[in-house]
């Protein structure tokens, strides 16, 4: 039994968590394949009988390529909070706890291996709790093979031929634990036939023929149950920072096939160089994924999860399943002409097409008609956007001033040139952005108030997966919890201009401006929810002095009167949609503006460089429509107020350095001792090295702060006058009780008593939002670290003949090992895929107290180190 076996049969056992314990986290990387290529040879006889080979070197050549890349970590999951020993052994002793949910919380949950001096509450006892981390392991295994056949028919005509293979054997490590994570395959195919023709040496034709497919799952974790449910659920406790159960994604799957047929035609005529062409593709491709299809049971207090009550915070499942279609037909066209009105200016005029069938699956929403509402929302299949025509329009010109001084400025003939140009481009939609949104009659959302409070919760099965019958619009209405708008294709608009010039012959300068507008771009939406408090709508107020007593008895508003508010738009409520209608449309917006400049010198001497700085500023609304983004929420704070969202982007870098170069040791390369000239010459070196702005992260405070019933976390409180870029959490302030029980507790709720909150630390520039309380602060306000890093590599080339060398490489990226510790990689685009990392941008008490928030070091991997070494075989 490996490791990854003993993981997902939940071993982890709080033994791994004595005090004084070490890990040695698993990082390790292997990367190693081949290549080959050259003329078909194939066997013939000759005139005597004997065999011979022949090679048809103008003729017919291949190529064949393989690669294996497999990489493993174990990095530490942090931010989370549990029982010490002697806290489990409290919880064990407490009477009346459910013996069903304390033997989940006891298997799954490892003990703190030191108290922290914070405590949970359960049945009035006081239980200790602290800090704990756990090695998450993590493994990718990638094999990728690629081969190609070309046939040289004749001058005029050629055949291409494409096959490539990757097989990914990785581990979903989305789980909060790692008892949780699951294999995650992912298999894709790729077969692709080109035939270019030249009709006459002004016309040419090229057809392409190619066909690919693509497979991905990931799957629940088998062996692992909840007694007495259906399937294991998602369990989170809020006051522990932990959440029990598997992939809250998962289990889910996708298949595509692709049909692409491509056809381009080229033709020259005069000063016109012109470009026709068409792409259609034919895609069919099966789906399934259910958003919480196994149950989502969100607690803020683990006492009630112990206690088999019903949770005060989400209860929600989706009952039901439906496959769906991803199935579409695509068409792009183009017709381009490059017009050389003189020798020095080109004018580039060219005008696109695109059209995207409304994917399959999404007309099912027409089962649904009956919850229709005239005047207000019509469910029925989407209607095609079909005139997206997108013009471009480009100009280059080569200026010739002579050789007086506006030539030695401005261009030398042949030595300058400026470029402008503008375009609009339609985006894709991609096939399964409506996975989630079939109709009630297929699959319904089933929750539960967070009021409920109601017993056994869980004993008695929590949410079965069982849908209401559909007899009536009341009934549809009820149960619906998606709309599909007609299609609008989001689009951009790009301008550019930028200068070229040559000069000291080897050197290259060149000024750059690129401006961009994303327009119509598309949001993730709860169309039917509102909020219950804003800057502009009563809410608790966050003092940053302590009242007095007095002051706050005086407080006319509480949370419960806020509770009482109803975030659901009243247009909708009163046509009878009581659940969330969740609907992707097409209102989000973005600007862009950069200008860069570069410096290139060509490999000249035994040496090339390339330097480049960019100073650029992107602005927008929102930056992901689905879950892709873990620092910046996904959702807008307030469905109906998508202005308060525009800010700076997640994806804003303003400024960016990249230098790089390649120098070849010129010494002993024409030593005429062979020795010598072997060991000692053939040395190269080279280099990259990138000076980047970090990311930035909007601030969350952890709860649904305006109540609106997004569990996506509110922004904070910003206070202005703060220390930059600390935190506080906050504690609720309460009226004096005046209702009391028989054993002398308050027999006054909770919420009727909240009236405000008071900031832990009033000096933050950070305050958490409590629940009921108006956040104030922007998108994407925490600057977190950027890149320093350099790359080098060194190599030395073995040479036998002309056409034969070994190359000895290696490879050190991140060479001085500096820690950047940043959401990512400092040297490729690698998305975060986890979750937890969030914890550098959340104001809760945990992550305040444990110096969680705004400390990258904490949270993020320091990139340290890798050398990778390589040899290489060249004939």
């Amino acid at each position: 039994m490996n490791a990854i076996d003993n993981l997902q049969k939940g071993t982890i056992v709080r033994e791994r968590n004595v005090p004084g314990t070490q890990f040695l986290p698993r990082s390790d990387f292997f990367r190693g394949g081949f290549n080959i290529g050259g003329p078909v040879v194939l066997p013939r006889s000759d005139a005597g009988g004997a065999p011979a080979f022949v090679a048809l070197r103008d003729k017919l050549f291949f190529f064949t390529a393989y690669e294996r890349l497999q990489t493993g970590t174990a990095s530490s999951a942090g931010g989370i909070t549990t029982p010490t020993g002697a806290g489990f052994a409290l919880l064990n002793s407490i009477p009346g706890l459910s013996a069903g949910n304390l033997a989940i919380f006891n298997q799954f949950v490892p003990a703190a291996p030191t108290a922290s001096g914070d405590s949970i509450t359960v049945a009035g006892q006081s239980i200790p709790i602290g800090d704990v981390s756990f090695p998450a392991p993590a493994f990718r295994k990638q094999n990728y093979f690629v081969t190609n056949i070309d046939f040289i028919q004749s001058g005029a005509t050629t055949h291409r031929g494409r096959f490539s293979m990757a097989n990914n054997a990785g581990l979903d490590t989305a789980a909060n634990l790692p008892t949780f994570f699951a294999a995650s395959p992912i298999k894709q195919r790729l077969f692709s036939y080109t035939l270019v023709h030249a009709f006459t040496p002004s016309l040419t034709n090229e057809t392409r023929l190619a066909y690919r497919r693509s497979e991905s799952s990931t799957p629940v974790p088998s062996g692992i149950v909840f007694p007495g449910l259906d399937t294991f659920p998602n369990i989170g406790l809020d006051d522990l920072g932990i959440d029990i159960g598997p992939n809250g994604n998962a289990p889910q799957f996708n298949i595509e096939n692709n049909y692409q047929v491509v056809n381009n035609l080229s033709y020259l005529v005069g000063s016109h160089s012109l470009k026709f062409g068409g792409d259609f593709r034919r895609i069919i491709s099966p789906q399934t994924f259910v958003q919480r299809q196994r149950g989502d049971y969100q607690y803020f207090s683990t006492e009630l999860f112990l206690r088999d009550i019903s949770p005060d915070n989400i209860a929600e499942r989706n009952v039901g399943t439906s496959p769906y279609a991803g199935d579409q037909h695509v068409l792009y066209a183009f017709i381009q002409d490059d017009y050389r009105i003189r020798p020095n200016v080109t004018l580039n005029l060219g005008l696109n097409y695109s059209y995207q069938e409304v994917p399959r699956g999404a007309n099912d929403q027409a089962r649904n008609a009956i919850a229709s509402v005239p005047g207000l929302i019509e469910f029925r299949e989407p209607r095609e956007q079909k005139k997206n025509f997108a013009p471009k329009v480009g100009i280059a010109y080569a200026p010739n001033f002579g050789s007086g001084l506006l030539g030695t400025v401005f261009g030398e003939s042949g030595k300058s040139s400026i470029r402008a140009g503008f375009s609009l481009g339609y985006d894709y939609i991609f096939d399964n952005l409506y996975i989630l949104s079939t109709p009630p009659q297929a699959q319904q959302t089933v929750s539960i108030e967070p009021t409920a409070a109601i017993p056994n919760f869980l004993a008695n099965g929590g949410i079965r997966d069982q849908a209401t019958p559909i007899t009536s619009a009341e009934d549809a209405r009820a149960s619906t919890g998606s709309y599909i708008p007609d299609q609008v294709v989001p689009y951009s608009v790009t301008y550019t201009l930028s200068f070229q010039r040559q000069f000291l012959r080897d050197y290259s300068i060149e000024a750059r401006y690129l401006g961009t507008r994303g327009i119509h771009l598309l949001t993730q939406n709860r169309i039917n929810r509102q909020v219950k408090v804003s800057p502009t709508l009563s809410g608790l107020p966050t003092f940053f002095s302590a009242p007095a007593q007095a002051q706050v008895d005086a407080l006319s508003l509480d949370l419960a009167t806020i509770n009482a508010r109803s975030s659901f738009v009243p247009s909708y409520t009163n046509a009878g949609f009581a659940s969330n209608l969740v609907g992707f449309l097409s209102n989000g917006n973005s600007t862009y503006h950069a200008g860069s400049i570069s410096l290139q010198r060509r490999f000249t001497n035994d040496f090339q460089t390339t330097a480049a700085y960019t100073f650029s500023h992107l602005i927008d609304d929102t930056t992901a429509e689905v879950f892709s983004t873990v620092l910046s929420p996904r959702r807008v704070q307030d469905f109906q107020n998508l202005r308060a969202e525009r800010a700076d982007s997640a994806l804003d870098r303003r400024h960016r350095f990249v230098i790089s170069a390649i120098y070849e040791l010129p010494f002993l390369r024409t030593n005429s001792n062979r020795f010598a000239r072997a060991v000692f010459g053939g040395f190269n070196f080279s280099g990259t090295y990138t000076a980047e702005a970090g990311q930035k992260a909007t601030v969350l405070s952890g709860v649904d702060s305006n109540l609106n019933g997004d569990s996506a976390a509110d922004r904070t409180i910003r206070n202005v006058n703060g220390v930059k870029d600390t935190g506080s959490a906050v504690t609720a302030l309460l009226r004096t009780c005046t209702a009391f029980n028989a054993d002398a507790t308050c027999s006054q709720s909770a919420a009727s008593r909240t009236v405000g909150y008071l900031a832990n630390n009033p000096n933050a520039e950070y305050i958490q939002a409590g629940a009921g309380a108006a956040s104030n602060s922007a998108r994407n306000t925490l600057q977190l670290p950027g890149i320093n890093n350099l790359d080098l590599s060194v190599f030395k080339n073995f040479y036998f003949g002309e056409t034969t060398r070994i190359q000895l490489r290696a490879d050190f990226f991140n060479a001085f090992n500096h820690g950047q510790y940043i959401p990512g990689s400092p040297n490729d685009v690698t998305p975060i895929g986890t979750t937890a990392v969030g914890q550098v941008n959340t104001v809760t008490p945990s992550n305040v107290s444990n110096n969680l928030f705004n400390n990258p070091s904490q949270v993020f991997s320091s990139n340290p180190r890798v050398i990778q070494m390589a040899l290489r075989f060249d004939f």
